[in-house]
């Protein structure tokens, strides 16, 4: 039975990507909706319009770190908060909806794909160059920007999951 993926990389500048297991829908990529009301109605639609008829619905959403480091050191705390409280919202909006949860490892799914690692990319925004080629490749009729390129890899190592 197909199953509709919603993929999410919380991050601050992160995206949701909405698609069933086979087919992904360009109109439902986007980057982290700007307010918490709009996170919620995206889970709520996809929950709404899930019945018997339908398929299941499970969100996917990438496990957070206790820290982040990135160029020039690790993330303020005022930028872990906000990642953090973004996966919150994710999380407790898709449990009052009854849309099943898995929480997946950064470095399960980026290893599913063979690209290397930060380090061997050269770094942060190397890798991050790496992440959105993948997914330029993979999905070659959407416009990939770096907010979308990690929840659109996160869906479709997704698919891998049961």
């Amino acid at each position: 039975m197909k199953t509709t993926i919603i993929a999410v990389d919380p991050g601050l500048s992160g995206g949701i990507v909405i698609g069933e297991s086979d087919e992904l829908a360009p109109h439902l990529v986007k980057a982290m909706p700007d307010t918490e009301a709009d996170v919620i109605e995206i889970l709520r639609h996809q929950a709404v319009n899930s019945n018997h008829d339908t398929p299941p619905v499970v969100l996917v959403i990438e496990k957070l770190p206790l820290f982040v480091s990135v160029p020039g050191g690790r993330v303020s705390g005022a930028s872990m908060a906000k990642l953090h409280r973004n996966a919150g919202l994710l999380t407790g909006a898709a449990l009052a909806l009854s849309i099943r949860i898995v929480e997946v490892d950064p470095h399960s799914w980026q290893k599913h794909f063979r690209l290397g690692t930060k380090a061997t990319a050269g770094g942060y925004t190397a890798w991050k160059n790496v992440l959105k080629g993948e997914a330029q490749k993979r999905f070659p009729s959407i416009k990939v920007t770096h907010a979308i390129s990690d929840s659109l890899l996160i869906w479709e190592f997704a698919k891998t999951l049961k």
